[in-house]
């Protein structure tokens, strides 16, 4: 049993991690029953959601248990009542909260203030929950993670930073390219330089050298929510990031495609390559459920299979 704060995808161990992705395999495959009868999940959500609400409320009705919604227009956290006296009236009421939020602050403090475990749905500094889905996407074409090289071609966003926690603690060797100003900066890959675990992570600002061994291509919208204001200038800088056949043909011809979604088609990738036979991105986000439904299993419960 977890039953701790997962704000970052490395609060999670090596062996922890292989133990979610094992047991979200299993549950994947297999009827759970109503291990989390009783138990309630409250979803405070800052940002539009598709894959992270339906997703969370559809794992906790698989295991028997319940969810409250709270958008930001409901209770403005941080406006009508500070963040930790959200977090402390919630905890007195339910079992777990997940919150997608805009600084990683909010969900630090709600970490800090809750007396029952705070998951990180999003935030602008990390997305771990997407991580989780992506492991178990990538396992289930490659099976052992361990050497699996991925490349990932956008800015060095949440989804990024995430993904590389995840990639060192796996074994996964990746490398990031976008523009220099966009790359993870130097603190966070020191932070990645210490984490335990035989994978590798490494930036260039060179699309074609990133794919041209990788196994798997990621890659992200330009302006992440927060940035759109952007856009058009983003544009102009990553156009030679797009993921389109053009830089595809320096690329294995079985390469696999990823994005998280959603999808901005035209920009970062083409509705070619979106909707072509190696796309698995809607595999990454039905397993955004299997994966977040075995986290919730194994910080609520003793669960074993």
């Amino acid at each position: 049993m977890l039953g701790r704060n997962i704000i970052s995808i490395a609060d999670l161990s090596p062996i922890e991690l292989t133990q979610v992705l094992d047991v979200s395999t299993w549950m994947k495959n297999n009827q759970v029953g109503p291990l989390l009868q009783g138990k309630t999940l409250a979803l405070v959500f800052e940002k539009p959601s598709l894959r992270t609400r339906v997703s969370f409320e559809v794992a906790m009705q698989h295991l028997g248990g319940n969810t409250i919604s709270l958008p930001s227009s409901e209770i403005q956290m941080g406006n009508r009542e500070p963040v930790k006296d959200v977090a402390r009236v919630l905890a007195r009421m339910v079992d777990v909260i997940a919150a997608r939020t805009h600084e990683h602050s909010t969900i630090t403090t709600l970490g800090e203030y809750s007396s029952v475990p705070v998951i990180n749905a999003l935030s602008d500094l990390e997305h771990p929950c997407q991580s989780l889905a992506d492991l178990l996407t990538l396992r289930e074409h490659f099976g052992n993670l361990k050497g699996v090289k991925i490349a990932y071609i956008g800015e060095g966003n949440n989804v990024a930073r995430s993904l590389a926690y995840a990639s060192v603690m796996m074994g996964i060797d990746l490398t990031i390219a976008c523009p220099d100003n966009y790359k993870l900066p130097d603190e966070t890959m020191i932070y990645i330089n210490n984490l335990q675990g035989e994978g590798s992570v490494s930036q260039t600002d060179d699309p074609h050298r990133a794919i041209s061994d990788a196994s798997a291509v990621y890659t992200d919208v330009w302006a992440s929510m927060g940035y759109e204001h952007e856009l058009e200038l983003r544009r102009n800088i990553f156009r030679p990031y797009q993921l389109n056949s053009s830089l595809l043909s320096s690329a294995p011809s079985d390469i696999l495609i990823m994005h998280d979604l959603p999808a901005h088609r035209g920009d970062e990738i083409t509705e070619e390559i979106i909707e072509s036979d190696y796309s698995i991105v809607f595999d990454q986000a039905e397993n955004r459920m299997h994966a977040q439904q075995g986290l919730l299993a194994l910080i609520l419960s003793d669960f074993k299979f």
